[in-house]
């Protein structure tokens, strides 16, 4: 009897010890409330999870409860092990000691020295035995998380749970469901179907947020009458709709307001190519005391606010002779066609392009140029 994805994905986490959630650099809302949530379900179920990912994750998710195991690079997943034959010659002591970059280990053998042929080195199993990955069409979109542990996804088995009818199925097991709104409604079936006792307000808040997020509060045409029955189902839960809405589209801080205020300022629009762009300079952060962190917020305000706008840029200086361009559209295939257009490397849902020139008006406009000539 073949079994479903689902009655699959709770067969590996009833063997699992210990679990890895990876979600994309610079992750979505999606991203982030499926992950918190699938970490505080996994904890209520006894086991060890710790999330990851790349880059830059937004304040205004701050609300949300907190995992304690949150990292930006993996590392400690795999030891690597000094072994040492002892059938002949015991090892009776050893002390180690860093001096000068280098970690050295002293043993004291029992009789004599010890015979090098003796001596050998051992990789060990990685201390994960799943991999989750959420929110991610294909594994490149984890970017550096990927790229520097490549042989952690060889060796350890990957549940792929994502609802994009682009997605790779790179995983051994692949939840991906092309009806679903967002990888926080797909969780919710599948914690319903595994543990419904399980879904409390803290779970119910990170899923909620996460649909909230992928649906634009419930305005996209991915909301369907079923993402409408599981937010409610999870505001029955204890999930506070109103708070997760004024977090993510109301509450801004001071600096960022500021920061929008200036960029507004310097906003540029072209009909033809519906391009919404703005230029930030170095005096435009030191007044609003924002730093280039922040810049993506402003462009997820800038694509918030124009409806009728399919690519949206936002450039700043990122050293004195050179110009970082981030930019956004409706579109993931727009997306993928712009990347390609202009050699941008793509980062999650944004591209992100260097050029070198000092002149923030001029690179927009080379930009703007490139698109056009397209």
């Amino acid at each position: 009897m073949i079994l479903s994805p689902q009655e699959q994905f709770k067969q590996f986490l009833e063997k699992s010890k210990e679990v890895l959630i990876l979600i994309p650099e610079n992750p979505s809302g999606d991203g982030v409330g499926s992950a918190w949530a699938l970490y505080f379900f996994l904890q209520k179920k006894g086991l060890k999870a710790s999330i990851a990912f790349d880059n830059h994750l937004s304040p205004k998710y701050d609300f949300l409860p907190k995992p304690e195991h949150i990292m930006t690079g993996i590392s400690g997943a795999r030891d690597f092990v000094l072994s040492f034959d002892t059938a002949y010659n015991k090892i009776e002591g050893f002390r180690t000691e860093e001096i000068d970059g280098k970690f050295n280990i002293y043993l004291t053998p029992e009789k004599g020295s010890i015979n090098p042929r003796d001596f050998s080195f051992i990789l060990a199993k990685f201390k994960y035995d799943l991999i989750i990955v959420l929110d991610s069409p294909e594994l490149e979109k984890l970017g550096k998380i990927y790229e520097k542990n490549a042989d952690l996804f060889f060796e350890v088995p990957i549940v792929n749970i994502d609802y994009r009818s682009d997605n790779d199925s790179f995983g051994q097991i692949n939840l991906v469901d092309v009806t679903a709104s967002s990888c926080s409604e797909i969780l919710y079936q599948a914690f319903s179907h595994m543990s419904p006792s399980l879904i409390d307000k803290e779970i119910s808040e990170c899923l909620l947020a996460g649909i909230i997020s992928a649906t634009e509060s419930f305005q996209k045409k991915n909301t369907t009458p079923k993402a409408l029955q599981v937010a409610a189902a999870l505001m029955d839960a204890g999930a506070d709709q109103q708070t997760i809405i004024r977090w993510l589209y109301k509450t801004q801080p001071l600096h960022i307001l500021k920061l929008w205020g200036r960029a507004m300022t310097n906003l540029n629009w072209d009909p033809q190519t519906k391009i919404a762009w703005t230029a930030i300079s170095v005096e435009d952060f030191v007044q609003s005391r924002a730093s280039q962190a922040d810049v993506l917020l402003i462009l997820d305000k800038l694509q918030e606010n124009y409806s009728e706008g399919q690519i949206f840029i936002a450039l700043y200086n990122n050293t004195p002779t050179s110009t970082i361009a981030m930019l956004k559209t409706i579109s993931p295939a727009i997306l993928k066609k712009v990347g390609l257009l202009l050699n941008g490397e793509i980062k999650g849902d944004y591209l992100q392009i260097s050029l070198p020139l000092k002149n923030i008006s001029e690179a927009g406009e080379l930009i703007l140029q490139k698109i056009k000539g397209a």
